[in-house]
Parts: C-alpha cells; structure tokens; sequence
C-alpha cells in the first residue's frame, strides 16, 4: 500500500510541475527582473494581439500570461508563436536569464535580432523564424553556450552566415530563406555534434567546401537554392548517417562519383536543376533505404541506372529533362512502393516497360517527348492508383486500342498524348466508357480525323479539353458546352464546320460566381494547369455565323479566340460584360458593323486583334484601347482611328477575305470625287493589288508629305473604293 502512496505521490507533483512549466496558473510568484522585462518586451509592439491578452492584468503572477512558463517562479519559456505579432523585439528578452525556449516564430517582427540573445547562457532552443528581421545575424566566440536548435529561416538576414563555435551541443541550424552571402564555412560548422543543416534560398556562391565529412552525426545537408558551382567535394561522400541531400537548383557541374554509392543510409537525394554531366553513377544497390531521387534539368547521358531497381523502397524516380538514351532497363517489378516515374524530355526508345504495371501504388507517370514506340501496355490495367499520365512527343500508335486499355484506370484524372498516332488514325467514335474521373484530356497534334466523339459527353469531371492541330471535322456538338466543369477548350486548327452551339453561352464554370474552374484546375498536374487562364480557343477553323451575344455570360473567360473563322454580323456589345477577358481575337472574320465603345470597359484586355474583318468607324479610345497598335485593326478598310481630330482610313490590303463595306455613303460624298477618279484609277490599282508598293508609298508620303496632303488622298481613295462598293451592290 505505501507503495502506491509514493507513486501518487511523485505523479501529482509531476503533473503539478508540468503544469507550472506550461505556464498555467498555479499562484507562482512571477520573478520581479523578469515581468519588467516581459513589460518591456511587450511595449515594443505596435500593438497588444491577442497573443498578448492578459499580459499585465496580473501584477504577481506573469507565469499566468498567455505563452509564458515558468519554473519556480523564473520565466524559462517564451512562446509567442503565431500571434500576429508587430513590431522590433525589446533587448529587454535577454534580461531573461533563466530562458531555455524562446520561440517568436509566425509574427511579423522586424529589425535585428538584439545581440545580447547570445548571452542567454541556458538557452537550448531559439525560434525565430518566419518574421521580417533584418540585419546579420552575428555570434560571439562565447556565445550561445548552451543552444542546441537554432531556426531563423525566412527572415532578410543578410552578410555571412552565423557559426556558433562555443555551442557544443548545436544539432539544428536552419537558416534557410534569407539573404545570406558568400561561402560556407562546413569545419566550423561541423565542430558540434550538428545532425541538421538547412542553408536553403540564399546567396550563397563558391563551390561546396571540403569539410563536411567531419559531420559524422549529420542526417540533413540542405544547400539548394543557392550559386553554388563547381564539382562535389570527395568528403561528402564519407557521412555515414546522411540521409537527405538537397542541393538542387545550384549551379553545381562535373561528373558525379561512384563514391555516391557509400551514403548507404540515403533517404532522399536531390541534384536537379544543376549542370552536372557524364553518365548517373549505377551505384544505387546499396542505397536500401533510398526513397526519393530527383536529378531532372542536368546535362546527363547514357543509360537510366538499372540498379536502382534493387531500392525496394524508392516512391519518386525524376530523371527528366537531360540526355540519357537507350530502352528503360530499370526492373519495375522489383518497386512495389514507387509512386512517382517521371523520364520525360530524353531520348529514351523502345517499349513501355510492362513491368509498370506491378506498380499499383504509381500515381504519376511521365514518359513524355522520347523515342518511344509500340502500343500501350494491356496490363496497364493494373494501375489502380494512377491519376496522371504523359505520353507526349513519342511515337505510340493504336489510339482505339490505348483509349480501351486506360478507360479502366479508376483513379485517372489527367491523360496527356499529344503528338503521338500521327500515322493517319481515326478518333474512335464508341466502346468507350470508363475515364469517370478525368479532368484533363490532351489529344492535340495527332493528326486525328474524325468528330468529337459522343463518350466525351460523359466526363463530367472534364476541366480541360485540348484537341487542337488535328483534322477533326463536323459541328461542334452542343452537349460539349453542358459539362458542368470545362473551362478551357481549345478546338483550334481543326476543320470545325456550322455555328457556333448556344450551350456555349451558358457554361457553368465560367458564368459561376463560385469559379469552379479555379477550384478544379488547382492540383492538376498537367504544364501546371492551375495557371491555364479559362479558354475558349476555337481558331482556324470553318466556323460561321454570328458571334454569340451570350458570351457576355461568361463573365469568367479569360480568352476568347475566334479568329480565322467566317464569322458575320457585328461585334456584340455584351462582349463588354466579359470582366475577366483579357484576350480577345476576332481577326481574319467578315464581321462588319462599328467597334463597340463599351469593350473599352474590358479593364484586363490586354490583347485585342479585329484585323482583316469589315469594321467600320471609329475606334474606340480610352481604357485599355489606349494600349492596342495599328497592327490589331488592318484589313478594315472602313475603319477610322481618331488622332489629333482628324480620321485616319487604314487602308491596308491584302486579306484574303472578302470585305462588307458601308452602303449608307451619302451622295454628297461621291459626287466630291468624281473629278479625282480619272486621274488616281492607276495609281490606286497599284497601290491595291500590290502590298509593298503600297507600303513603300505611304512610306514616302509620311516622310515628304503635310498631313493634309495625306488626309486627302487616303480619304478619296477610300471613298472612290466605297462608291465602286455602293454600285455593285
């Protein structure tokens, strides 16, 4: 029984110390030097937040106050973390000599971190992280005697990096995120029995020292993000617990070694982004606990390292983005946990591995722009979890036969096959079904005939819809504006025929003021979709009619090309409800009519071509209108640009297409030429049929000419040309 006294016992007062270190209440009598000093600290802030609340309310106990705890009355924790907190941090802190955590971590503190932080002899951990802080960020021989975590990642700091040599017990150092510069000092920093070292987003420059194969506890070695060049020093092939190596995103070079093969308890490796070159070490046998490897964007060759097939572990393989050749010779049976290939951008030939397909845990494959060939895989069947797949840029064939195997991928959400069946095949029209989950579908530059096919009408999920350069044919079928999520459609450079559907009009995602598309296209990993403006991309083709007044619906449509087209009629003026249009291409029409002045409402337009249509007057100013060259509004013969009050006709020819004109010419205008017509007829002829004696002409008149002289000619020539217009109408 007595026992079980003395068991309570010391259970009561550990929980009664744990409770006064977390700073709660227990009536401890607040140390007198460190309220003021707290009082201080918290006059230094623009502001009491609401991290604060209660900070002085209590003139005995600041032990109570939110974020403080105390042992025995002595304030030996500060964590303020998060709290929106303004201002400069008071040197007041470091009257707080008995503070072992200091974490001020997530505020927006500014100015330099005070000096006298280094003489807090019992502090062990110091958060300074994400703030505003500026200025170096200095440490004394003497200084930080006890700190063994020190993070000041993404602040301003700036000059060389802090070292800590009189901290024999430092394990982390996170300085990642600032503006440090010049080399890195790897002895000093390896003098304690540091594990982490995060020098990530800097300046730094020079090549990786020598010296960190004296870090024989180091787990963590993170320089990416820097200007590091140069080769690999030998020694960081010697840690013998390193397990993450991030130096991407550098500019690093030379050949790696096969020494590489010694980090036998590498976890995750990453060298992308560099220019390293010759072939990738097949040293990987020994790297058992090897998960992640990227070397995308560097200068490598030869083959893919057939021995990374012994990583039973591996989850990302990224070899993209350099040179390496030859059939995929990695045995994927053997990586029953890999859930991202990506081998895009080589030139890598032969088959798609089958072996593929004993990946059930795969979720990304890119094999995109090689020199790949054959079918795909029957087995690919198996790939349960795959949602993203790149095939671009190869020379696959048998899209009926694809399209049938990867229908059964429950989990697909993004299918990418552009350039590939180029050798004269048909879009097949049925047996599909499946693709229930799909939201990116690319089949562009194919070389495909056909018409869309009536499956697609069941993908609703569909977000984007690219089946441009190929020779697709027929009407676009109306139920193609009815899928709820689509915002970017590009038909462009097909053989579209009829109007436009009215479905169009009424989209749901880009006439929603809850913007689906946004929503939907924020984790697709399609070219980083998530930056795809909404699209309606339909140019080249045979389309006619009206451009649809109900597209000033779409108040979400960022682009709107209908250009090289055979559109008519006018330019509607609900175009000017389209608030987020920012692209706007109506060229190489026979759309006639005025330029509406509302579209100078369009604040984003940034692009607007109405080139080589029938327009006539004026164009409109003001706005973004202010921004638009001459070359937006050619081959409008009609057309006047309003300059120093006088209205300038462009004339400018050679648009293939037949031109509306203006039959309201008033009489009294065409009886004012008549003594002109005789002698201009061979001038203007000239000047009609032949572009660069045109251009070459108006060229001399601009130089030798008074504008006057100028105004005159172009406005008669033009009107000779309305009455030839008015007589044969």
């Amino acid at each position: 029984m007595g026992y079980y006294h003395c068991l309570l016992l010391i259970l009561v007062a550990s929980i009664l110390h744990i409770h006064g270190a977390g700073g709660q209440s227990l009536n401890q009598t607040c140390d007198p030097a460190d309220m003021e000093a707290l009082l201080a600290f918290s006059d230094s802030l623009y502001k009491k937040d609401a991290g604060l609340v209660g900070w002085g309310s209590d003139s005995t106990s600041c032990c109570s106050w939110a974020g403080v705890a105390c042992d025995l009355g002595r304030v030996v924790g500060l964590d303020l973390s998060n709290k929106s907190l303004h201002g400069v941090i008071n040197s007041s802190v470091a009257f707080l000599d008995g503070l072992v955590t200091l974490n001020l971590s997530l505020n927006s503190l500014r100015g330099s971190a005070p000096a006298d932080l280094a003489g807090l002899a019992r502090l062990r951990v110091l958060d300074l992280s994400a703030n505003e802080l500026s200025g170096t960020f200095s440490v004394s021989d003497d200084g930080f005697p006890a700190i063994e975590r020190v993070n000041i990642s993404f602040n301003s700091f700036v000059g060389p990096h802090p070292e800590f040599p009189g901290a024999a017990n430092l394990t982390v150092l996170d300085i990642s995120g600032n503006a440090f510069t010049g080399g890195i000092n790897a002895s000093a920093l390896c003098v304690a029995p540091v594990e982490v070292l995060r020098f990530s987003e800097n300046a730094f420059s020079g090549e990786v020292p020598s010296g960190f194969g004296l870090c024989k506890a180091l787990t963590e070695l993170s320089l990416d993000g820097n200007g590091l060049t140069g080769n690999l020093p030998s020694d960081l092939y010697t840690m013998p617990k390193l397990k993450k190596l991030s130096l991407q995103d550098n500019q690093l070079s030379g050949i790696l070694s096969n020494a590489l093969g010694n980090l036998s308890q590498l976890v995750q490796l990453d060298l992308s982004y560099n220019g390293f070159t010759g072939p990738i070490p097949d040293v990987f046998g020994a790297l058992r606990s090897l998960e992640f490897i990227n070397l995308a964007t560097n200068g490598f060759h030869g083959k893919c390292p057939a021995s990374l097939s012994g990583c039973s572990m591996l989850k990302v393989i990224s070899l993209r983005n350099n040179s390496l050749s030859g059939v995929i010779d990695i045995d994927f049976k053997l990586l029953p946990k890999l859930n991202t290939f990506d081998a895009g951008t080589n030139n890598l030939s032969g088959a798609i591995p089958p072996g593929f397909a004993w990946c059930t845990e795969l979720r990304i494959l890119n094999l995109a722009r090689n020199k790949l060939e054959g079918q795909i895989p029957e087995n690919f069947t198996a790939l349960r979890s795959l949602s993203y797949l790149s095939l671009t840029g190869n020379g696959f064939t048998n899209l009926s036969s694809a399209l049938q195997v990867l229908q059964h991928l429950p989990n697909l959400t993004s299918l990418v096959l552009t350039k590939n069946f180029r050798g004269g095949e048909t879009m097949p029209e049925d047996g599909i079904t499946g693709f229930k989950r799909i939201q990116v579908l690319v089949l562009a530059n194919c070389l495909l005939s056909g018409r869309i096919p009536p499956w697609m009408r069941n993908f609703e999920n569909l977000s984007v819809l690219d089946i441009s350069w190929n020779k697709l044919n027929g009407n676009i079928p109306p139920w193609l504006g009815n899928l709820n999520n689509l915002f970017y459609i590009d038909l462009s450079n097909n053989s579209f025929s009829g109007g436009l559907p009215e479905s169009f009009t009424q989209m749901r995602s880009l006439i929603s003021v809850n913007d689906s598309s946004e929503q939907s296209s924020t984790d697709l990993p399609y070219n980083q979709v998530s930056s795809f403006p909404p699209s309606l991309i339909l140019s080249n083709n045979f389309l006619v009619g009206p451009v649809l007044s109900g597209f000033g619906h779409l108040v979400k449509l960022h682009v709107l090309d209908l250009s090289w087209n055979i559109f008519s009629g006018p330019i509607p003026d609900e175009l000017s409800n389209m608030s987020s249009l920012e692209v706007l291409n109506l060229a190489h029409n026979n759309l006639d009519g005025t330029i509406p002045s509302s579209l100078t409402k369009l604040n984003f337009l940034s692009m607007f071509d109405v080139s080589y249509n029938n327009l006539a007057g004026d164009i409109p100013t003001g706005g973004q209108f202010s921004t638009f060259t001459n070359e937006d509004f050619v081959g409008n013969s009609a057309l006047c640009l309003l300059r120093n009050s006088s209205c300038l006709k462009m004339l400018e020819s050679g648009n293939d297409q037949p031109h509306v004109t203006d039959n309201s010419v008033q009489i009294t205008y065409i009886m004012a030429e008549v003594g002109f017509v005789c002698g201009l007829l061979m001038a203007w002829n000239t000047l009609f049929f032949a572009r660069a004696w045109r251009a070459a002409y108006f060229s001399i008149v601009d130089k030798f000419f008074d504008m006057l002289y100028v105004l005159t000619m172009v406005k008669v020539i033009s009107l000779r040309r309305r009455r030839i217009e008015v007589t044969r109408s």
